[in-house]
């Protein structure tokens, strides 16, 4: 592989989840690799364990939300996509969850994370974990391109939706006696690549949103992780200005890979804290 083409596969390393989600890209409804995340959670190891996914109705956050149900955990899902949205549900519905709660949301409005948490607890009555995989990229994403509306729109959707998540979600934490926050950040906040300055700025802010949460809650019980996957093949990656190669792509990790990443974390016992993980493809 020539050193343009790295150059390619490093870019945009990680991008997730498309808050728009205008295009289906789920790799045949995902469900051969659904199919082996089960057959890795026979032991429903999260049976009863009460867990939000935020950005749920497609790329990482679709694939956690099935790895989840196949696990036993109860669900609330959410995002901004009300068909989407519906679809994930009815999915994990086959897969194993009990019922999933579909909440229609849009997590850069503070008022509507409140009112997200707030069903799952009416709902379940508690909140043990919180999955934020909220995120989204530009095309005209180069330091001369950004505007002032491009740029605040990343800052809205890559970072305040996942403090809004945050706030909302630490009191339910709180009053169940403790429990997890996972963050999906990326690779792009570890290594630079050409995934725009507004990506890389806001994604590493979302590492520093974790360490001073985790910080701030651990008293309490909280552990926070960031999740950096490197590049993945979900939505986002259509976004890119310039057409990821086939041959790239087929080297990249698959949201389930990251499903898995996220789901070892949450199996872990309260003793047990994972700080980041990183995750890349092996070949690239």
């Amino acid at each position: 592989m020539g050193m343009s083409t790295e150059r390619d596969a490093a870019a945009d390393a990680g991008e997730g989840n498309d808050r728009d989600r205008d295009r289906s890209h789920d790799h045949s409804d995902g469900r051969d690799q659904v199919r082996d995340l089960e057959e890795r959670s026979r032991d429903r190891a999260l049976e009863g364990r009460v867990v939000l996914v935020a950005g749920a109705s497609s790329g990482m956050g679709r694939a956690t939300a099935l790895a989840l149900a196949a696990a036993g955990a109860s669900l609330t899902l959410a995002a901004r996509g009300e068909e989407g949205l519906a679809a994930v549900a009815a999915t994990a519905r086959r897969e194993g969850a009990a019922e999933p709660l579909a909440v229609p949301t849009d997590a850069t409005d503070r008022a509507a994370a409140g009112r997200l948490v707030a069903a799952a607890v009416g709902r379940f009555g508690r909140v043990d974990a919180l999955v934020a995989t909220v995120g989204t990229n530009i095309p005209r994403r180069t330091l001369g391109e950004l505007t002032e509306a491009s740029w605040a729109e990343m800052v809205a959707i890559n970072l305040s939706a996942a403090f809004n998540l945050t706030q909302a979600v630490v009191p339910a934490l709180r009053e169940g006696g403790g429990g997890q926050i996972v963050y999906v950040s990326s690779s792009a906040a570890k290594r630079p690549d050409a995934s725009g300055v507004a990506y890389q700025a806001t994604k590493a802010g979302v590492v520093g949103l974790a360490h001073g949460t985790m910080e701030e809650e651990r008293a309490h019980g909280i552990r926070t992780t960031v999740v950096f996957p490197g590049l993945t093949d979900t939505p986002m990656v259509l976004k890119r200005p310039t057409p990821t190669p086939p041959e790239t792509l087929a080297l990249a990790l698959q949201p389930e890979d990251v499903a898995a990443a996220i789901l070892f974390v949450l199996r872990l016992p309260a003793r047990a804290h994972v700080p980041e993980l990183l995750l890349y493809p092996s070949r690239l």
